[in-house]
């Protein structure tokens, strides 16, 4: 669930703006059209911080400990035959 609002709609009602977003709603803030800033819960924003750490070589298995179970999920990557890094082969 996102919403958009102008820079100028998010400042006018910045109180209305965080209900929206306590009740679970991203709250996607725009300047002259374009998505500048969001307004989200501070437990997806703690999910975005460790994403970001990771990075995207990272993979599935580095974001483990994200949620109850994730541990067997890392060890099922781990023991798959296209974990790693890929073989530079040419294509026909």
């Amino acid at each position: 669930m996102k919403k958009e609002v102008s820079l100028a709609e998010a400042k006018a009602t910045l109180s209305e703006c965080v209900r929206e977003v306590e009740k679970g709603k991203i709250l996607v803030i725009k300047r002259h059209g374009k998505p500048v800033a969001a307004l989200v819960q501070p437990q997806d924003l703690d999910n975005i911080v460790r994403l970001r750490k990771v990075g995207p070589e990272g993979g599935l298995s580095s974001v483990s400990g994200g949620w109850e179970g994730s541990e067997e999920l890392v060890r099922i990557l781990e023991e798959s035959k296209r974990y790693g890094s890929k073989e530079g082969g040419q294509l026909e």
